[in-house]
C-alpha cells in the first residue's frame, strides 16, 4: 500500500493577527478524497504534533469537504498529528503540503521538515503542494547545497489572489515573490483557475481549486 506524508501547520492565526487560520480545509479534504479513493494510506504530521488548526470547514455547497471532515478517522488524525520528531521518512512514497496561511509562519522556515523532504526527494520520492503549500518548499536544501527549487518550475497562490482574498496586508510574506526569487520559474494563470505544474517529481498547484488536480497528478505518478 502506498503512503503519503501530509505536513500541516501548527500556527492557528493569519500571520500576527487574531484571525483564526491554520490549514485551509478544502485543500486538504479534496486531496484526501482522491488519495482515500485510491486506497492510499496517509499520516498527518506537524512540527509539534497533536491537534492542528483547520479553517474553511463549513463552506456551503462543498460536499467533498463536508464528507471528508465528517469522517471519524480524519478527525482523529487531525486531533493527533504526528510530531516531526516521530516521522520516519522511509515509510512514505510521497509528501503532500496543503495550503492555508498558517504555514507561512512555521513550515515555510522549518528545518526539520525541510531535511526530511530533502532526504525523501533525493531518495526518489515525490512532493506535491498546493496554494500556500509551496511555501514549505522554500527551506528545502539538497545535499549538494542547492535549494530544491533552484532548477524547478512552480506555481502557488498569487499576488492577485491575495488581493482578492483581502489578505495581502496581513501575510508574513508574499508567496509569489518568495517563489519567484527562489525557483527557476514561477508561472500562474488568472486568479482562481485550476492550474498545476508538474516538474518531474515536484507537483505544485496555484490555489484551492487546484487541490484535486495536484492529488490526481500525484496518484498518476505513483502508478495507481
Amino acid at each position: 500500500m502506498k503512503k503519503i506524508l501530509i505536513p500541516v501547520t501548527n500556527h492557528a492565526k493569519l500571520g500576527d493577527t487574531d484571525q483564526d487560520n491554520g490549514t485551509y480545509a478544502p485543500e486538504l479534504t479534496h486531496a484526501l478524497h482522491v488519495f482515500i479513493e485510491q486506497g492510499i494510506d496517509y499520516d498527518i504530521a506537524s512540527i509539534h504534533g497533536g491537534k492542528v488548526p483547520v479553517y474553511g470547514t463549513d463552506i456551503e455547497g462543498d460536499e467533498v469537504n463536508a464528507s471528508v471532515l465528517a469522517s471519524e478517522d480524519v478527525q482523529n488524525r487531525l486531533n493527533n498529528s504526528l510530531p516531526v520528531s516521530a516521522v520516519n521518512i522511509e515509510d512514505y512514497d510521497a509528501i503532500f503540503y496543503p495550503g492555508g496561511f498558517g504555514l507561512l509562519s512555521d513550515l515555510a522556515n522549518n528545518q526539520d521538515f525541510a531535511r526530511l523532504a530533502a532526504n525523501h526527494y533525493e531518495g526518489g520520492g515525490m512532493i506535491g503542494a498546493v496554494c500556500h503549500g509551496p511555501g514549505a518548499l522554500l527551506p528545502i536544501t539538497l545535499s549538494n547545497g542547492e535549494a530544491l527549487l533552484a532548477d524547478k518550475s512552480v506555481t502557488g497562490f498569487t499576488r492577485e489572489e491575495e488581493i482578492d482574498y483581502g489578505t495581502i496586508e496581513n501575510i508574513p510574506f508574499l508567496l509569489e515573490e518568495a517563489l519567484t526569487r527562489k525557483a527557476a520559474r514561477f508561472s500562474k494563470v488568472k486568479p482562481w483557475e485550476d492550474f498545476i505544474i508538474e516538474d518531474g517529481r515536484l507537483i505544485t498547484g496555484q490555489n484551492p481549486t487546484s487541490a484535486h488536480s495536484v492529488a490526481q497528478a500525484m496518484v498518476k505518478q505513483l502508478g495507481l
